[in-house]
C-alpha cells in the first residue's frame, strides 16, 4: 500500500475532511449494512450549519443504499472492484438502480439474479421483484431457485430435461397449477424428489490440482 494513502487512492488533502471522525476512504470500506447503520441519526451528530448543507445528499444517499440492502447486498461495500462482482451480483446492483429509477412500463429480464445471493437475503430480492412489477413493469426471471419460483405470479416449466434433451414446454401456469401437475420440476418443488446430501462423501485419490 502506498505510505500516504494507505490504500485508499485519494489524495492526503482528500483524506483530511472528516464527517463525524470519518473520512471518505473509511466510509467506503465499511459493509453497506455497516454503513447505512453510520448514516442513521447521523443529524444529530452534526451542527446546525452541516444539517443546511447535508439535508438533501443525506436523503439520496440514504435511498440508494436502501435500494442496494432490497436486493441483498449487504455484504458489499462501495470500494468493492466491478469486476470481482459475480454476475448475480451485478444484476442486483442494475436491478438496484431501475428500483431508484421508478420507470414504468419496462420489461425486464434476468437471468438467475440469485446467483451468490444468500438463502437467508431470498425474500428481499423477491420483495425488490415485487415492487417492480407493482409500479408497473413486466418481470420475466430465468431462475432455479424454488423461493423464487413460487414467489411468481406464472411459471413456464422448459424441459423434460436440460440441453438437446430440452426445449419443450412440459407445463405453464400458476405456481400452486404446477405444483398440481406430474411434471419432475413440480415433484421437487413440492418435496416429493429431493436430492439428499449423501451420508458417506467419497475418499479422495491422494492427487490435488495447485492454484497459481
Amino acid at each position: 500500500d502506498c505510505t500516504s494513502c494507505n490504500g485508499s487512492r485519494l489524495r492526503k488533502e482528500s483524506l483530511w475532511f472528516k464527517i463525524d471522525d470519518r473520512n471518505i476512504a473509511e466510509l467506503s470500506n465499511l459493509n453497506l449494512d455497516n454503513l447505512a447503520a453510520w448514516f442513521d441519526g447521523l443529524e444529530l451528530r452534526l451542527d446546525k450549519k452541516q444539517n443546511a448543507i447535508a439535508k438533501d445528499v443525506l436523503k439520496e444517499i440514504r435511498e440508494r443504499l436502501q435500494f442496494l440492502l432490497n436486493v441483498g447486498l449487504t455484504y458489499l461495500s462501495i470500494n468493492r472492484p466491478t469486476k470481482t462482482l459475480s454476475g448475480g451480483e451485478s444484476q442486483r446492483i442494475r436491478l438496484a438502480t431501475q428500483i431508484g429509477s421508478q420507470l414504468q412500463g419496462i420489461t425486464y429480464i434476468l437471468d438467475e439474479p440469485s446467483i451468490g445471493l444468500h438463502q437467508r437475503d431470498n425474500q428481499r430480492l423477491i420483495d425488490a421483484l415485487k415492487h417492480l412489477r407493482d409500479i408497473g413493469n413486466n418481470v420475466l426471471v430465468v431462475e432455479h431457485d424454488k423461493d423464487i419460483m413460487l414467489a411468481s405470479d406464472y411459471l413456464i416449466d422448459i424441459g423434460p430435461k436440460a440441453g438437446r434433451f430440452g426445449g419443450n414446454i412440459v407445463m405453464q401456469g400458476t405456481p400452486k397449477e404446477v405444483l398440481e401437475s406430474n411434471s419432475e420440476t413440480a415433484q421437487y418443488l413440492s418435496g416429493v424428489k429431493k436430492i439428499e446430501i449423501p451420508k458417506e462423501r467419497r475418499k479422495g485419490n491422494g492427487q490435488h490440482i495447485e492454484l497459481k
